[in-house]
């Protein structure tokens, strides 16, 4: 039983339109998913992904009239974007122009930074090559430079000892390697950075923990994460990472069926939202493949509110 990598990373928007635009128009992913926030229909939650919706690609936004993050520890600090190598990131350095950063080395691997427009932070990563990128053929952006996945996640901790015990007796990571880098918010400092990762290793399977404890506690926001979730293969090994958190005596949310996956809800001991995920179904559970996000999508159990949802959200 182990988990496969990073399942997806869900953030705060509070301009969905804007957002869309940015996602599908500059980034050039692909919308595999438009629904509902099932725990508050009042808000969109969008998916964007590759060009077959494949976990381990979804980067996804709770649409909440939130003010911005105000940035700090115990939270989930940047997002790895992965693209193909170097000169896909220098494709990407030219698209995004004075957006973005410039290219550097960051724990191994070439990086080029850049913000989302409410300040989402997003690294562009140079991949290894591991997992299958499923480009979409709608994509403004040319196959070869297509953002292939997510990975690595950073988060950021006070305190290593309590997240690493976590992450290694209660999730099975492996601890690699650590690094150094500029502090999480932008401010003077440092901070040595811990690397986990899971099943075959890689970008799209590490977890980077950023140690900071001079930083004040951040405020979740617009631009901010709201957790991250990871890959679990199969709704059998699903049943055993529940009671395997119940034997460790974690609180948990308890099994939560999404209808496009199945979910299990818990925090680490900073506070940070931590999620597994199942493969399956998949985003194809309730539209075809080749029209996934482009109408309001609802699982089964909200489709009785359809118009009362649909009156309550604006077009994107």
């Amino acid at each position: 039983m182990q988990l496969a990598g990073i399942h997806h990373l869900t953030a705060v928007t509070a301009d969905a339109r804007g957002n869309h635009s940015f996602y599908t128009q500059t980034l050039g992913m692909r919308l595999v998913k438009k629904t509902v926030n099932q725990d508050d229909t009042s808000a969109y939650h969008l998916f964007y992904a590759d060009g077959r919706g494949t976990p381990g690609t979804d980067l996804t936004f709770f649409d909440w009239p939130a003010d911005r993050e105000r940035r700090g520890t115990r939270s989930i600090v940047r997002t790895g974007l992965r693209v193909a190598g170097p000169d896909s990131l220098r494709y990407w350095a030219e698209r995004l122009g004075r957006s973005a950063g410039e290219i550097v080395e960051r724990g191994g691997r070439a990086v080029l930074d850049v913000e989302d427009p409410e300040g989402q932070r997003l690294s562009l990563v140079a991949d290894d090559g591991r997992f299958v990128a499923h480009p979409w053929e709608k994509s403004p952006v040319p196959v070869e430079h297509q953002v292939r996945g997510l990975g690595p996640i950073t988060i950021s901790v006070p305190e290593l000892k309590p997240t690493e015990a976590v992450l290694t007796e209660v999730m099975g990571m492996r601890r690699v390697r650590e690094y150094s880098n500029k502090a999480s918010d932008g401010s003077d400092g440092a901070a040595t950075v811990h690397v986990f990762e899971m099943g075959e290793g890689g970008p799209a399977a590490e977890l980077h923990v950023a140690v900071e404890p001079s930083l004040r506690v951040a405020r979740q926001g617009a631009g901010g994460v709201h957790h991250i979730a990871f890959r679990v293969p199969t709704v059998e090994e699903y049943g055993e990472w529940n009671n395997r958190l119940m034997q460790f005596g974690m609180p948990t949310s308890g099994p939560v069926d999404r209808f496009y996956f199945k979910s299990l809800y818990f925090r680490e001991p900073n506070g940070i939202l931590f999620e597994l995920a199942t493969d399956g179904p998949g985003f194809d559970a309730d539209e075809p493949m080749e029209t996934m996000g482009e109408r309001l999508s609802l699982p089964p159990f909200l489709e009785g509110q359809r118009a009362e949802i649909e009156a309550g959200l604006k077009p994107l």
